[in-house]
């Protein structure tokens, strides 16, 4: 019995109470029915507070409800007892085969094990990293990488559509500024005061050489406008295998050009053509030679200026350009996950939202990222003032980064240890799960090599203390990964593989797959091979939505 069928029962029971009772339109919700996992193995599978929460409104004692619940709840095949604690707790424990259906059940629905509809329906745009094609990514972004992707993989076992973004930030000063550095650096010239640092620019400059040759006959104009694409397209294509590398994928790479451009037969531009959408919604008016936005009206701190008198769109007109353009595209829910130094987007992108006509409560959500640091992490060679996202890789590799820097909240400042984040121990959260998953797979193959097979499963024979509180563990995964989605944070699931690799962990102390001596092999080595192997589906599962593999040997 899963908690979901179990809060559907305890749903039924309470609903029939209420329903025989007379002069109440009281109803019951599912959120009332959500089972707890008590802290105490001693207090049963489950708690509810059920009673306490409508036994006021009912004109009754919360014990005595409780009681009512509790003796119907008692009838329920797969339940073995249920009591009345306190004022009004009703702790209830499974029998041992209604507890152990669920290796069959995760093993039976393999990959799909966790998943939900909870967020059926949504359509949601998740746009993290967007950092300047103009230099190799660094490890602020790789955080917002690592968290961005994540949490959209656990929307997405939610049942939510979601789409990976990158806004690409391809217009403006800081392309002129790499435009020039480059260029500099192709002609074998001083670098410009401003230029942007790292021998990755010289190495850009050989690039655009190569590409053109004549470079150095060309107008300053033309050389500058060619260099700047070229260079342009080879930095972002270093991003973009960067990212594959670190296992993020993105649907979309948005270009913020496409903002400013005019349509094929002279069309204005979407930034052009969103004041005007703006001022239909009667948020837009005119002051010191200047068209502004009235986001004041959505609790932003001042009201923004789209243009000047000059007619040069500010970043704000793009913003809310952009965002138009998502509106334009279906999306029900825009995340954007930005960095510390973004906090002051939370009012005007918040603003943006309702000024084009949706709802900054449910339309729009701002996440903010801390800022992270590694301890023994070496400057890049190529970039010179950054931890590169490149040498990370090569020096922790893929999946220490994921794991560690999904493990936390986005909100929490971030301090790391390279060499633990390497190191082979259980002092080490990946090390700890991933060595779970691998001691799951080494018990598969002795089991064949010893003609255990799972031909039969008795789940009445899972009696042990470990196997129960493994088997309540595995149960809470579906839960976990809807509670992660709900609230945009992946760390959940980390957290949680740790606890089930720890349950695994005492339960393979404990107890045996594999037959002793001349011991027959019986149902209960059978029935206890379903349990390996749901563990290390239910691992595999979890390690998937954060982005990080399931070796089978370590």
């Amino acid at each position: 019995m899963t908690p979901a069928e179990l809060s559907s029962i305890l749903h039924a029971i309470v609903s029939g109470l209420i329903a025989a009772r007379e002069n109440t339109d009281l109803s019951v919700t599912e959120a009332d029915t959500v089972l707890e996992r008590p802290r105490s193995r001693e207090h049963g599978d489950w708690a509810s507070n059920i009673a306490m929460k409508f036994a006021k409104r009912l004109g009754t004692n919360p014990r005595d409800f409780a009681q009512e619940i509790a003796a119907k709840l008692a009838e329920t095949p797969g339940i073995a007892t249920v009591d009345v604690a306190g004022p009004g707790f009703i702790n209830i424990t499974l029998d041992a085969a209604s507890a152990g259906e669920v290796a069959r059940q995760i093993v039976e629905a393999g990959e799909a094990y966790g998943t939900n509809d909870s967020l059926a329906g949504q359509r949601i745009n998740m746009e993290f990293v967007s950092a300047n094609p103009t230099g190799p990514l660094h490890l602020g972004h790789t955080r917002w990488a690592a968290l961005g992707d994540s949490t959209a993989r656990v929307l997405r076992a939610a049942g939510a559509e979601v789409t990976n973004e990158y806004y690409i930030n391809d217009a403006g000063a800081q392309m002129d500024k790499f435009g020039r550095s480059v260029l500099a650096a192709a002609l074998e010239e001083p670098a410009p005061e401003d230029a942007y640092p790292g021998a990755y620019i010289a190495v850009l400059g050989e690039k655009v050489r190569a590409r053109i040759p004549n470079l150095a006959e060309l107008d300053r104009a033309e050389a500058l406008a060619q260099t700047t694409e070229v260079a342009y397209e080879i930095q972002l294509a270093e991003i973009q295998r960067s990212l594959e590398n670190f296992n993020v994928h993105f649907d979309v790479f948005f270009s913020e050009r496409t903002l400013h451009a005019a349509g094929p037969n002279g069309e204005p531009s979407p930034i052009e053509a969103s004041i005007d959408r703006l001022r239909e919604q009667g948020h837009v008016f005119e002051a010191d030679d200047a068209i502004w936005v009235r986001t004041t009206d959505f609790g932003d701190d001042k009201d923004r200026v789209f243009t000047r008198g000059n007619g040069i769109f500010t970043y704000f007109a793009a913003d809310a350009a952009y965002y138009l353009n998502k509106m334009d595209r279906g999306f029900t829910e825009k995340i954007y996950m930005l960095g510390a130094d973004h906090h002051g987007y939370i009012g005007r992108l918040t603003a943006i939202a309702g000024a084009a006509g949706d709802n900054p409560e449910t339309d729009i959500t701002v996440l903010i990222g801390q800022m992270v640091n590694l301890d023994g992490a070496k400057l890049s060679k190529r970039a010179g003032n950054i931890v590169e996202l490149d040498d990370l890789l090569e020096w922790l590799g893929a999946d220490a980064l994921r794991y560690w820097l999904g493990r936390y909240p986005a909100d929490s400042p971030l301090s790391l240890e390279g060499e633990k984040l390497r190191s082979r121990s259980n002092d080490n959260p990946v090390f700890y799960v991933q060595y779970a998953h691998a001691r799951t797979c080494a018990v598969g193959r002795n089991a064949a090599a010893a003609g255990v097979d799972r031909s039969s499963f008795a789940p009445e024979l899972l009696t042990h203390e470990s196997e129960t509180e493994l088997l309540g563990a595995l149960q809470e995964f579906p839960r976990m990964v809807a509670r992660a989605a709900e609230l945009r944070e992946p760390h959940r699931i980390a957290r949680y593989l740790e606890e089930l690799a720890a349950h695994f962990h005492r339960w393979y102390d404990n107890t045996r797959v594999l037959p002793l001596g001349d011991e027959p092999i019986g149902d209960l080595h059978r029935t206890r091979l379903w349990v390996n192997d749901a563990v290390g589906q239910v691992i595999r599962n979890g390690l998937d939505l954060l982005g990080v593999t399931a070796p089978e040997r370590l």
